[in-house]
């Protein structure tokens, strides 16, 4: 078996823009993915308990339990400079610094990304609902989420949670050496530049392209409820069969954006009461990320702009 592991790890937070960087780096000829995009193995002793909510179990069952099954992921690798596990869950956990460190070593590049807080928050939020398995109001589920850890849920349903950044960010760079922060938003604006900055950082060919740079990959948002788009996005143990057999190719993701575009509708606005909650929640974390690691907050929301 070959035994090659990662030489770098894509962490972060949900709904920040791993499913896009994770194709537009399969792309690249010097860097290696496994065909699962998520592993979740230096997290899974914590967030494999986190299988209270609704559907969380079925999303736990694709999670790497063993390092056996870990270096199989791998076992593909030939010459490539680059090889990677993008897996936001980390991130959230500085308990398991120590444990990447012994197993990857202390250089291992760590490419963190980031998005505004309070859109984060929302974007998770609607996620969980398109699935049907959040049924709470936005402001009611905020006020739920400590509710929600007692009981066990997976911490994707831990809104505030997923959006505290400074803290992580810091233990991250005191635990490594080499650290990345990519802001979403800037990498939305211009994903050709962000993309080079990676490549850059990951020290293979930053002129290389990918062929549908373009493309976001996982656009969330509000669609239209009918057959197509509760099998999309509802779980379900036929679609985790077929997530078994069948990895998710960039093709199939391209097919799936495009055959539900069409029923998509406006997002509805942030409701205030649950907006105002959030600034207040994250306001001196954004600060403090302005402060110390120079995150560019000009895309954010207003609030933590002012001077």
């Amino acid at each position: 078996m070959n035994l090659k592991l990662p030489n770098f790890l894509v962490v972060g937070f949900p709904k920040c823009g791993s499913t896009s960087i994770y194709y537009y780096l399969k792309e690249h000829p010097e860097i290696f993915l496994p065909s699962q995009k998520e592993l979740h193995y230096f997290t899974y002793p914590i967030i494999s308990k986190q299988n209270k909510g609704k559907g969380d179990k079925n999303i736990k069952q694709f999670h790497i339990s063993s390092l056996e099954e870990y270096q199989k992921c791998f076992k593909s690798v030939k010459n490539e400079k680059a090889i990677g596990d993008v897996s936001p869950s980390y991130a959230n956990y500085p308990e398991v610094y120590n444990s990447i460190s012994e197993r990857l070593g202390k250089n291992v590049k760590i490419i963190a990304l980031l998005r505004d807080p309070i859109k984060r928050a929302y974007s998770n939020y609607l996620h969980l609902v398109r699935e049907e398995r959040e049924h709470l109001p936005f402001f009611e589920a905020l006020q739920s989420e400590e509710d929600r850890k007692n009981k066990m849920y997976s911490d994707f349903w831990y809104y505030t949670f997923n959006s505290m950044y400074y803290d992580k960010i810091a233990r991250l760079k005191d635990n490594f050496s080499d650290l990345l922060i990519v802001n979403f938003e800037d990498f939305v604006n211009n994903p050709a530049e962000g993309i080079k900055k990676i490549y850059n950082f990951l020290e293979v060919n930053p002129d290389f392209i990918p062929e549908k740079i373009d493309t976001h990959y996982n656009p969330g948002g509000v669609y239209k409820k009918n057959a197509l788009t509760q099998f999309i996005f509802k779980p379900s143990p036929i679609k985790d069969m077929l997530k078994k057999l069948i990895p998710i190719t960039s093709g199939m993701k391209q097919l799936k954006i495009k055959a539900i575009d069409k029923y998509r509708e406006s997002t509805p606005p942030i409701d205030k009461n649950a907006e105002n909650f959030l600034i207040e929640k994250f306001k001196e974390d954004v600060q403090k990320l302005d402060d110390n690691f120079n995150v560019k907050i000009h895309y954010w929301n207003r609030a933590f702009n002012k001077s």
